[in-house]
């Protein structure tokens, strides 16, 4: 009977954990939805933070591989400790893509309204692989969170967002960052 008990208030804390981090996220989603309504966006820094991502670093940090290796050759304690050290930095890195995603997308928006066929072509691309990307993100943030607060979960690997990232910058990178389009229409 006490085994049970015992079994059930830990079910219980993990469920109240995993609820307060979805109020978490909600409130983070909230926060970059009101947010990103009323900045303007700069191409040159939204290219530049696009770039600034190390996506293998990324990509090592999210390594299911990787944290079995650890998990295998570290002490419980120590792992814990790295691995919320890891899910924290893998959590940086897929904020920053989703707001240099954020970004992508408006000036894709904006490079739809060109008057240049190609460019309104090259718009439409850019901003429907920045969106995914920035869905990727939305979906991979809570995740990270969730391993930072309950280390000891075995996580699996984001591949789809390093995957979409890497086609969201190969998209940018293979169309140009839209050179003519004037930084007046970037802004809302």
């Amino acid at each position: 009977m006490e085994h049970g008990a015992a079994t059930f208030a830990q079910g219980l804390i993990a469920a109240w954990t995993l609820v307060a981090v979805a109020f978490f996220a909600l409130g983070i989603l909230v926060y970059v939805a009101i947010r990103s309504r009323t900045r303007r966006v700069d191409l040159e820094k939204a290219v530049q933070a696009f770039r600034s991502l190390d996506i293998e670093a990324f990509r090592n940090l999210v390594d299911s591989a990787e944290e079995a290796f650890l998990r295998n050759n570290l002490s419980p304690k120590k792992f814990r400790e790295i691995k919320r050290q890891r899910a924290w930095a893998a959590f940086l890195y897929a904020w920053e893509a989703g707001r240099a995603a954020t970004a992508l997308a408006k000036i894709g928006q904006a490079a739809q309204r060109s008057s240049d066929p190609k460019i309104a072509a090259s718009g439409v691309q850019v901003a429907e692989s920045a969106f995914r990307l920035r869905l990727q993100t939305v979906r991979a943030c809570p995740h990270l969170l969730t391993e930072v607060l309950l280390p000891d979960l075995e996580s699996r690997s984001l591949p789809p967002l390093v995957d979409q990232y890497e086609r969201a910058a190969e998209t940018l990178f293979r169309l140009g960052r839209f050179s003519s389009i004037e930084r007046r229409s970037c802004n809302p």
